[in-house]
């Protein structure tokens, strides 16, 4: 089967060349798109994306053929196929999304290079060497005698556990997608969003500082305890001041080494990185030489005698003979030691009763792993500060209590122990699992090294720290073990005892190593900073983001060397390590989250390459997180918490302009979907009742809202709780008016942001605003979160002839919402209405019940109440009692139903008489109709008018047509109006439609009222006069909306009584229930 073949182009025939203007403009879309790969004018590259919508997509390639004519259209803004794999061929997994973070070099920036490094030097030797370092050399062994062999083992374990399950979750995270610089900062703030990436990114910045601090700790510790004492600047000049002149020296020393150290992270981080091989080799040495010197004990254990008095053990520093006195040449002389214990060197000195009574023996401090040191050292031994180490199985005679020992050179403890804070101790030693994904850029493969290396570099550090706490209690006495400080063998290093072939291999190698992770740190906690200040979430930070030329975070490292100074400050390794653990706690609990959150939300673009993962792993690395936070310490925990709490809140408050497809957006859209399908089950109980808003706005020809304050008092009503719509209509026909829509959109959202109204905005087009109203009352909202309240204001120009459909469109409207059972609220005067930074310092809200409808009049008052606008207003209720009423019995019934009701309110009872209908309502009523009916009359004259023209345009058509057509349309249909018309015909026509419209008229003026829309009126006119004795100065009135007529003819007559009622008075709230009850004196 041949394989070779040939691809020619197909080319229409006389299409060889395009017309010069095409040509023209192909040049100059040329030189557009060269200028864009140059950058934008900000001096900011933008992001080479191969995919949908790349802004430089060569556009002269998209026509050159016709084939694809068909689809000319689409490829405005959706690339070719052809062009799709050329892109992505050419795509390096270091671009995209670097440009979030480093957007100000990428103008600078030259070609990359391609990143070479594999999963062994690029992620396994870096997360070795950030996971092993200080608190292997320095603390594990305390660790091991304090806690026990099983404690120890519960303690690592439980760390390891964690952060394995950490790195299961990271990784999931890491190959879905590519991961630049800023390592876990990236992945949770592209996860869980910009509020928790801001939040858990400071916190491990943050982590990151207090460990390069603890790491300078460690450097001086082991240079002013084991290499040169003697270089200490502050001595104990008396007893038990020892510690207080060690921390005064961690502090000037620390001081000094964190600025050298920033001096060099400054003038050249690229000898950091370079020294980094170093460092690590000083590591691995050092961990090689522990285990040599294991194997050697099991032949040949090193001799490093321990002195015990009784069961004590004593501080080699200030004596050389451990004995009481010595034989020589027959004579007994007394000892260092025992001039330490007694008043004088003579025989028959009064000594330290404990001295006195027990003896003083020698031990081997480092048995043995034959020895079976192992059982004694399997149980813990937890102590008090300032208490003695001591040898449990050791025979002792107890002294007299009174006996001081301070000042006795015994070995003490110098902080209280217990399990929790071992933990807090003990974490740091795991942290530094990210260090091989913050180098993501940098690697062959990063889907597939970032799992591999993390996890195997866990493992490794895991196997040696577990093997480690089995071989320190099998090889060492205990004792030994609980001396921090090694002050029984003679001030060295008790792991540097235990190593071969010398103790200073574990010292050098120690040193070397804590003074590199303190660099690292240095060097790495800046760049994080300075990526999370170039996102822009946290406005205060974003002065870090700039530095060097070459983009070295200078401001970033000066934050970095003062926060690591607080460190320096507290002075004490085992009171920082626990400070850091809190914030890498934090950062890995929410890494978890992360990939929890998006397993469970199965989003299309959760695809990570590493498959061995699962969300029930993720939730038990949560969990554990969670708990060694409060392990550790519990105060620690809280504030550590309370920091990333402010963070977020201030993040959330500033408004973090970002959509990242996080999963918490996911998770919101999810929670959301699961609340509608719950509510959809049926309507809320009347208790949860409360007014979910559809405003309907008025826009004017600028798209701009005509009563902004119908917004003002939708907040005030609301106070952000519940369901907002805000609806308006635009008349006409979508796809013309697109772009006014969005205008229109763009506007109401400002106005609700500065109206502090929260909740949707949806803008509806249609051909007739009366029906755009009826769609929004119909289909806005979804499922269970529908508006059960409307609130339009009232239409004031209603009475202008220019515009009579809209007093015909509010009343359908009021039609609408009792069919829809919906309450409807009419703002009257709306414009008088208070604004949101108005204050209300007196004055009532008087409610006016006619007629029970469901309990909204007794509702909204209260509710109002509730904002600052009207919070000093007072309710009163006024209800109105008939001729046949109990006025005295009504007040009592209604004081006590608001009593059931919990609303404190003044109660009063109008009594409405009735009287004869007064001269003045009869000649309202009447003047109501006469001027209804000049309406219809004149709108009759319109249509006649309309089709006299009608006819005379007819006539004229039909004289130029033929005439067979006249005669084919004459006989197709006879009972149409007949097309030839005659001058005399037109002229009597005309005539006849005057008479009729002067008749009309006439008949105007001698018409009678109808008797029923009198004795509305009659209502009308007492009711308003009532209210306005009342409540003509309330700040707002609160009335019970009478329904449309049901017969359409007397709708213009209904708005006629409704401008009566509420005639004279400045604020009104017409009230219209939906016929359910929303107010209950039930629990």
């Amino acid at each position: 089967m041949p394989t070779n073949f040939t691809v020619v182009p197909v080319e229409a025939q006389g299409e060889e060349r395009g017309p010069p203007e095409r040509d023209g403009q192909r040049q100059q879309q040329a030189d557009k798109d060269e200028e864009k790969e140059r950058g934008a004018g900000d001096g900011t590259a933008r992001e080479s994306s191969p995919f949908i919508n790349n802004a430089e997509m060569d556009r002269e390639n998209l026509y050159e053929g016709k084939n694809m004519a068909l689809f000319e259209e689409e490829m405005d803004s959706n690339p070719m196929v052809s062009s799709l794999l050329n892109k992505l061929a050419n795509y390096t997994n270091l671009t995209q999304g670097v440009v979030e973070h480093e957007a100000d070099e990428d103008s600078k920036r030259k070609e990359v290079k391609v990143p070479r490094m594999g999963t062994f030097i690029g992620v396994y030797l870096p997360c070795l060497q950030n996971i092993l370092g200080v608190i292997l050399f320095l603390r594990l062994t305390w660790i091991v005698g304090t806690a026990g062999v099983l404690e120890s083992f519960i303690i690592v374990f439980m760390c390891c556990a964690c952060t394995m399950l950490t790195a299961i979750s990271m990784s999931a995270i890491a190959t879905n997608g590519v991961v630049p610089a800023g390592g876990s900062y990236y992945m949770i703030s592209r996860s869980l969003g910009p509020e928790f990436g801001g939040a858990v990114g400071l916190c491990f910045y943050l982590g990151t500082t207090f460990a390069g601090a603890m790491y300078i700790l460690g450097t001086i510790e082991i240079l002013l305890t084991y290499i040169s004492p003697s270089a200490a600047i502050f001595k104990a000049e008396e007893v038990g001041e020892e510690t207080e002149a060690m921390l005064n020296n961690m502090r000037v020393y620390g001081t000094c080494i964190i600025i050298l150290m920033a001096i060099v992270v400054f003038v050249g981080v690229k000898y950091v990185n370079k020294l980094a091989l170093v460092f690590l080799a000083c590591v691995i040495l050092s961990i090689i030489a522990i285990y040599a010197g294991v194997i050697k004990t099991a032949f040949d254990p090193p001799d490093f005698p321990i002195c015990l008095v009784g069961n004590r053990t004593l501080s080699k520093r200030s004596f050389d003979v451990c004995a009481k006195f010595t034989e020589s040449n027959n004579e007994t002389k007394t000892t260092r030691l025992w001039r330490l214990f007694c008043d004088s060197s003579l025989l028959n000195a009064t000594c330290d009763d404990y001295f006195v009574l027990n003896n003083v023996t020698e031990i081997q401090g480092i048995p043995g792993i034959m020895s079976g040191v192992l059982i004694d050292n399997l149980w813990s031994a937890y102590s008090e500060k300032g208490s003695i180490v001591e040898k449990k199985d050791q025979p002792s005679v107890a002294g007299s209590e009174d006996t001081k020992v301070g000042g006795l050179p015994y070995v003490f403890t110098d902080i209280m122990t217990y399990f929790t804070m071992l933990v807090g101790i003990y974490f740091p030693s795991v942290t530094g699992i990210m260090a091989g994904s913050n180098r993501s850029g940098d690697l062959k493969d990063a889907q597939k090294s970032i799992p591999t290396g993390t996890i195997l570099a866990i493992a490794t550090t895991s196997f040696i720290y577990l093997s480690c706490i089995v071989l320190f209690g099998a090889c060492i006495e205990g004792v030994i073990l609980r001396d921090k400080f090694g002050e029984a063998v003679n001030g060295n290093l008790v792991v540097g005892t235990l190593a071969w072939p010398s103790p200073w291999v574990i010292v050098i190698g120690s040193f070397f190593s804590t003074c590199g992770a303190g660099l690292q740190s240095l060097t790495g906690a800046p760049r994080l900073l300075q990526a999370i200040a170039r996102d822009g979430i946290v406005p205060f930070i974003q002065v870090f983001g700039h530095g060097k030329a070459n983009g070295e975070p200078t401001w970033a490292l000066l934050l970095t060397a003062g926060i690591c100074e607080i460190g320096i400050l507290i002075a004490s390794l085992d009171s920082v390590a626990p400070i850091l653990s809190m914030f890498f706690l934090m950062c890995y609990m929410f890494v978890n989250l992360a990939c929890a959150v998006q397993t469970l939300l199965r989003t299309p673009n959760w695809r990570p390459r590493f498959k061995y993962y699962h969300w029930t792993l993720s939730f038990l690395g949560m969990s554990l997180c969670l708990a060694l936070m409060f392990i550790c310490s519990w105060y620690y925990a809280l504030v550590a918490m309370l920091i990333a709490g402010c963070i977020y809140k201030y993040i959330e408050y500033r408004g973090a302009e970002k959509e990242w497809g996080d999963g918490i957006r996911g998770l919101s859209l999810n929670a959301a979907r699961y609340a509608l399908l719950r509510v959809e089950d049926g309507p809320p109980h009347t208790k949860n009742w409360r007014p979910q808003v559809l405003v309907l706005l008025n826009l004017d020809s600028e798209q701009l809202v005509k009563h902004p304050r119908l917004l003002s008092f939708t907040s005030q009503l609301k106070a952000g709780k519940g369901l907002t719509i805000v609806g308006s209509v635009l008349q006409g026909i979508y796809l013309d008016k697109c772009a006014e829509t969005q205008k229109a959109e763009e506007n109401v959202k400002a106005l609700m942001g500065i109206e502090k109204t929260k909740g949707f905005c949806q803008i509806v087009v249609s051909p007739s605003c009366r029906d755009g109203i009826s769609h929004l009352i119909q289909s806005a909202g979804l499922g269970g979160m529908k508006h059960n309240t409307v609130l339009m204001a009232w239409p004031q120009s209603w009475k202008q002839t220019e515009n009579h459909f809209s007093w015909k469109n509010f009343v359908d409207t009021v039609r609408e919402t009792t069919a829809a059972q919906q309450a409807l609220l009419v703002a009257k005067n709306i414009d008088l209405f208070p604004t949101n930074q108005e204050r209300f310092t007196d004055g009532n809200i008087d409610v006016w019940w006619i007629v029970h409808d469901g309990g909204m009049l007794m509702l909204l008052p209260f509710l109002l109440r509730q904002h600052k606008v009207w919070r000093k207003c007072k309710m009163r209720i006024f209800t109105v009692a008939q001729m046949d009423d109990n006025s005295i019995q009504m007040k009592k019934d209604l004081q006590m139903f608001l009593y059931h009701l919990r609303l404190n309110a003044e109660v009063e009872v109008v009594e409405m008489f009735e009287n004869d209908i007064s001269a003045f309502t009869y000649e309202k009523t009447l003047v109501m109709e006469q001027r209804s009916q000049m309406l219809k009359q004149m709108q009759l004259s319109k249509n006649e008018r309309e089709r006299e023209a009608q006819l005379i345009h007819d006539r004229n058509t039909a004289s130029h047509s033929a005439p067979a057509v006249k005669a084919s349309v004459a006989a197709a249909a006879p009972e149409k109006v007949q097309m030839t018309w005659t001058k005399e015909k037109f002229v009597a026509e005309k005539h006849k439609n005057k008479e009729t419209n002067l008749s009309g008229f006439k008949d105007i003026f001698n018409m009678k009222p109808n008797q029923s829309n009198v004795r509305r009126m009659h209502t009308a006119v007492k009711l308003n006069g009532v209210v306005l004795n009342k409540s003509q100065h309330a700040q707002l009135v609160l009335l019970n909306m009478p329904g449309p007529p049901k017969n359409r003819k007397g709708d213009e007559n209904y708005m006629e009584f409704l401008e009566v009622l509420t005639e004279g008075l400045d604020r009104v709230l017409l009230v219209r229930g939906s016929g359910r009850e929303v107010i209950t004196i039930y629990s």
